[in-house]
């Protein structure tokens, strides 16, 4: 994973540069062909010898619902013709970190066993920004497997108060 990251980087720092006038509107369609890429149907079709580079951008582009800008076009073209299209996820993934940080911000996910409603998603992102000291774009995703409580992931930092947690500690504590 450490070689696709160091792929993706002079990929997501160039894009990064080239659209600092439009960073949102990137962001939403790099995340497409991100999205896009991350098949593995598509990536096996797309590796095999028999496939033209402008067969895979046409399929590819194709299959983004959005239409892609100029900029988008020649990106595509660029990661198509360098047998990059696997890296696509991560420099997105990276893309989103230069934002953030150029922003001040961190993107974290919030993982609950249940729905959450807006007014508490307001309260605990309020609640998360003081505790991770920084402003946080906030998304919920659902874990029936977390049993109870939620766990947060903002970058590589885990708070971690779900019920599964506490169990999984009580079982070692129990077993040492």
């Amino acid at each position: 994973m450490a070689e696709l990251a160091t792929i993706a980087r002079p990929y997501a720092e160039a894009l990064f540069k080239a659209q600092a006038s439009d960073l949102a509107g990137t962001a939403t369609w790099l995340d497409e062909l991100a999205a896009v890429a991350d098949n593995a149907q598509l990536q096996q079709f797309i590796d095999s010898p028999k496939v033209s580079d402008e067969q895979a951008f046409e399929l590819v582009s194709g299959v983004v619902h959005t239409a892609l800008p100029e900029a988008g076009k020649n990106f595509l073209r660029l990661v198509i013709e360098n047998r990059r299209l696997s890296a696509l996820p991560v420099v997105a993934q990276q893309y989103r970190a230069l934002m953030n940080a150029q922003a001040g911000t961190a993107d974290a996910v919030v993982y609950s066993a249940f729905p959450i409603d807006a007014s508490a998603l307001a309260d605990l992102s309020s609640t998360l920004e003081k505790r991770f000291a920084r402003k946080l774009n906030v998304s919920v995703e659902q874990d029936a497997a977390l049993i109870g409580g939620i766990r947060v992931v903002v970058g590589d930092e885990v708070l971690d108060t779900s019920v599964k947690a506490r169990l999984e500690q009580m079982k070692s504590a129990l077993t040492a």
